[in-house]
């Protein structure tokens, strides 16, 4: 696809320059803290109702799609926008610098870790920055239903989606999938377009695109094969390569997967250890996905010290985030054409609303582990509850959370003010009252 008719895409139908986008691109890795909900709200703000790049519709289409597809939905989201704007070249800028800040700090603070052990002044930086992130989620969730749920029926399906993630555990997958059929079956009301989108790529030119990126993703792995075959470097990039594709619904959904396997079956990292990446991924910015980083550069260290370390985390990095690409540079062309058809817009649109309350539960299950510091999952038969444990509620979380509410519905602060004075109240608080 050619910039010019990507550019075409937009809302506005002129794209900006490519130096312009490049900088909001930036900004927006570099603010992307708070795991894909906070970051779904971000970019809407950004990309939607600031520099408007994107129609509601548009976005919207595309977050549906982007929920289905294996891997971080904010991060393939903004790779989606990056590529209406400015074809493959803007993708790839977008997705690249939602993912390189955060990768870059995710490395800096594994290393520190590697060598000096646990970190307690990254927590105090990051305290008033998770409560900050908490109204950011809320923000995100009141901005979206309100678009997105728009009949009962919709609302229905948020519903049911909450209940059955939240309380049931039900997988993922098998939500967006029911919602997709509930969706396609019922053929709801369908906002028609001005014109209906032709399919922008002939069948030959996705195949090669497909062929081009699995090429990109599997030939490092056949070279690091053979030139460091003796080492933990090609199991990490086999098992990490096997996860890229198992990861519907983003990191949340994985988490228990990886876990085990990298604790019980491989015991590359110790329980201690796999909790303190979760706690660092979740406090920077990127996609909560850039746990796996983590998780490979300490695997490597153990085995080899900091250089192969280094490399277990480029290994880590380079199969976990090169599939992303694939997806959306593969299924791009086709998402305004799927939105046009009203069976396929209805799936969508069920998805959406099936992606309201996942966002609600990612809401709850983020403040409940934000401001207790313990919170158990007890289960009463098919239910599951999560209970936080009362005594050890954080009540400096709770006063930040309560002004950085103030100063976001209030009096309208943008997301960089508020993290930034949310951030340095918060490391004061930790630092000095204990």
């Amino acid at each position: 696809m050619t910039v010019a008719e990507s550019a075409s895409c937009g809302e506005t139908g002129t794209a900006p320059p490519f130096v312009e986008a490049l900088r909001v691109w930036l900004k927006i890795g570099v603010m992307s803290f708070g795991g894909p909900a906070a970051q779904i709200a971000l970019m809407h703000r950004i990309i939607v109702e600031e520099q408007r790049w994107l129609s509601e519709r548009q976005y919207l289409n595309a977050l549906s799609f982007c929920m289905l597809l294996p891997g971080p939905e904010a991060m393939q989201l903004a790779t989606y926008a990056g590529w209406r704007l400015h074809g493959v070249a803007g993708g790839l800028a977008a997705g690249l610098s939602f993912v390189l800040p955060g990768a870059a700090v995710i490395l800096a603070l594994a290393s520190v870790y590697a060598v000096f052990g646990d970190v307690p002044l990254v927590g105090a930086l990051f305290l008033g920055i998770k409560a900050a992130v908490i109204v950011i989620v809320v923000e995100a969730l009141v901005r979206i239903s309100g678009r997105a749920l728009r009949h009962a029926w919709h609302w229905a399906i948020a519903g049911l989606a909450f209940v059955g993630i939240f309380m049931f555990d039900i997988p993922y997958p098998l939500l967006i999938g029911i919602a997709a059929l509930a969706g396609y079956f019922s053929a709801g009301p369908v906002v028609k377009m001005e014109a209906e989108p032709e399919r922008r790529r002939s069948a030959g030119a996705t195949a090669a695109t497909v062929l081009v990126w699995l090429v990109l993703w599997w030939a490092p792995l056949a070279m690091v094969a053979v030139v460091a075959g003796d080492t933990i470097l090609p199991a990490i990039g086999l098992f990490f390569s096997k996860l890229a594709v198992v990861t519907f619904g983003g990191a949340y959904a994985v988490l228990a997967y990886m876990a085990q396997d990298v604790v019980q079956h491989f015991g590359w990292l110790a329980p201690g250890e796999m909790m303190d990446g979760l706690g660092l991924a979740e406090t920077t910015p990127g996609p909560l996905i850039l746990v796996t980083e983590f998780v490979g550069f300490l695997a490597a260290y153990h085995t080899g010290g900091i250089w192969l370390g280094l490399a277990g985390a480029a290994v880590t990095l380079w199969v976990t985030f090169v599939p992303c690409f694939l997806w959306i540079f593969v299924f791009s062309p086709y998402i305004d054409w799927i939105a046009a058809r009203p069976r396929l817009a209805g799936a969508l649109a069920a998805i959406t609303a099936a992606v309201v309350g996942v966002i609600l539960n990612l809401t709850i299950w983020f403040a409940l582990h934000v401001f207790f510091a313990d919170v158990n999952a007890e289960s009463y038969g098919w239910v599951r509850i999560w209970q936080p444990v009362i005594g050890t509620f954080d009540w400096r979380v709770a006063v930040l959370s309560v002004m950085c509410a103030v100063l976001v519905f209030r009096f309208r602060w943008t997301i960089v003010r508020t993290l930034l004075t949310a951030s340095i109240f918060g490391a004061g608080w930790a630092l000095w009252i204990p």
